[in-house]
């Protein structure tokens, strides 16, 4: 699990341990807390850190994911707030993301580079079976759930222009956060099936009758829906398969690398030891 600013204040997990992990990448965001849920192993990190003291554009996205992949992580949630872009993905209601624009230019988008390269595909970056399971869910939790949508990812930390709010919409974008890349590209490479749920917080600005979004109406509707959100994750340990299925991202690397073996930079071969040691024989 990552929480956003919708799940700030982390799950309630049995057996709950904090933990500090630390990463070739840098500093994550702050310890991670593993528990259990009906018996089923969680691991949770918050995205902003403790206070919600890291913007979207200072978050450390590779460093998170390779600390999640190191704990054992097979999949990821993440529940984060988001601004909709359509009358009828209302404030307070749920979207489960099947579809990403990445509007973001200035983070790391790869743990691979110079010296060891690769192509992953991101044509479908959320996970279906996830992502549809975290629907359910959110219907069971009492949630009004829209099953996909199109989320524009933007580099903030400044709400947007009422034009590109506009524009957005033109280009088929349902909703619009600061956080899902490039966190979905990541998640891809390190082989984690990735589903992402968004709350609705507000309309942004494209709503020419109404003023700008501002930050306070976020925080009044996020804190309203954050019992909810709670909801929804209690209610997925439920909805998990006691045994997990296997995905086609759980070998998205498998033909990716295409750096030769003698050509690969043993620095960053030794860094990816967690992220991609399947098919590196780390």
């Amino acid at each position: 699990m990552i929480g956003g600013s919708g799940l700030a204040d982390g799950i309630a997990l049995d057996d709950a341990q904090e933990i500090e992990v630390s990463s070739p990448f840098g500093e994550p965001s702050g310890p991670v807390t593993t528990g259990t849920l009906e018996g089923r192993r969680f691991t949770f990190l918050a995205r902003h850190g403790a206070g919600h003291r890291i913007p979207p554009g200072h978050v450390n996205f590779r460093a998170n994911i390779d600390v999640l992949k190191r704990c054992g992580v097979t999949d990821i949630l993440a529940i984060s707030a988001i601004g909709s872009l359509r009358e009828e993905y209302a404030p307070g209601h749920f979207v489960a993301v099947d579809q990403v624009i990445d509007r973001t230019g200035a983070r790391e988008r790869s743990f691979f580079g110079p010296g060891l390269v690769a192509h992953v595909s991101l044509a479908d970056p959320v996970c279906s079976r996830l992502s549809g399971l975290a629907s359910i869910a959110a219907g069971l939790a009492g949630a009004r759930v829209h099953k996909g949508g199109c989320y524009i990812a933007v580099e903030g930390p400044q709400f947007s222009t009422r034009a590109e709010s506009l524009l957005f919409r033109q280009w088929g974008a349902d909703v619009i956060g600061m956080t899902a890349m490039p966190e979905a590209r990541l998640a891809r490479e390190a082989e984690l099936p990735y589903a992402l749920l968004g709350m609705v917080t507000d309309y942004d600005c494209w709503r020419e009758e109404e003023a700008g979004v501002e930050a306070s109406q976020i925080l009044e509707v996020m804190h309203a829906n954050a019992g909810l959100a709670r909801e929804t994750v209690d209610a997925l340990a439920g909805v998990l398969p006691k045994k997990r299925e296997a995905s086609p991202i759980d070998h998205a690397l498998e033909h990716a690398i295409v750096t030769a073996p003698d050509a690969r930079d043993p620095r960053l071969v030794a860094m990816l030891d967690a992220v991609a040691g399947r098919v590196l024989g780390s």
